[in-house]
């Protein structure tokens, strides 16, 4: 009984080696399997030949047109002759790696103050839609540093109304949205060089919002604004059939 058993177990181990092939060495043709190995999956491995495309090559050629994420066109007159990006709607220019102060938001090797474009009020609606986008969630609609993520214990969000960050160079607020600070993420290869300048200007308008003062106002509203709100407060009626009151003074 022991002796057909151990020539049952021999003969089954053969036809499994037979079958299964040993593994790790290396054959002319693939040895055969019940279950497919890992490596030998249908995709595409990098500069692998294949044979579904025609020129045998897995890695495929981008598309004609094809712009790298985070690089201008190479050659255009926004990023390579220093033409105004005044147009905010342009699609072109939008992410480059210039070392200007447009690009890098220093002077030198300071941080740089002052907006490199025209602060029109279809800037500072743009910088308002890409605020509300990327940066309200954490920053606040308002940007008191209360956005939802804040009752979630994320700590440390800045609050742009207090002084340290209404005193920061514009060209600070430009390089933290683009490389990130602590627990911010960086925005660079995901909010365009204009929208990120256009984030500053808004958030500029959301200080001056909560700090202004009269001097910030042009000469020619002020008086209109002095006057806001100011009505003059007749005397209250009196009642026809009843005398009016005088105030009477007594001496002794």
């Amino acid at each position: 009984m022991i002796k057909n058993f151990f020539i049952a177990f021999i003969l089954v181990a053969i036809i499994t080696v037979a079958l299964l092939g040993f593994q790790g060495q290396h054959r002319q043709v693939t040895a055969i399997e019940f279950f497919g190995d890992m490596k030998r999956q249908d995709k595409m491995k990098f500069q692998k030949p294949s044979a579904f495309f025609a020129d045998g090559r897995g890695a495929r050629p981008p598309v004609d047109g094809t712009i790298p994420m985070g690089y201008d066109i190479p050659g255009h007159p926004i990023q390579n002759s220093g033409a105004s990006m005044a147009d905010i709607d342009s699609p072109l220019g939008e992410f480059s790696a210039g070392t200007d102060y447009l690009n890098t938001g220093k002077m030198g090797d300071q941080w740089g103050t002052g907006l490199p474009l025209p602060v029109t009020a279809s800037l500072v609606q743009r910088g308002q839609r890409e605020f509300t986008i990327n940066c309200a969630v954490c920053h606040g609609a308002t940007g008191q540093g209360n956005g939802i993520t804040s009752k979630y214990g994320l700590l440390g969000i800045a609050n742009y109304h207090q002084d340290k960050y209404r005193q920061m160079a514009d060209g600070q607020i430009f390089n933290t949205i683009t490389h990130g600070y602590n627990t911010m993420m960086a925005y660079g290869d995901k909010v365009t060089v204009k929208d990120r300048w256009a984030i500053i200007a808004y958030i500029r308008a959301l200080q001056k919002s909560q700090n202004a003062r009269i001097g910030d106002v042009p000469e020619d509203k002020r008086a209109a604004l002095d006057n806001e709100g100011k009505t003059e407060n007749p005397p209250p009626p009196t009642d026809p059939g009843q005398p009016a009151k005088t105030e009477t003074t007594q001496t002794r």
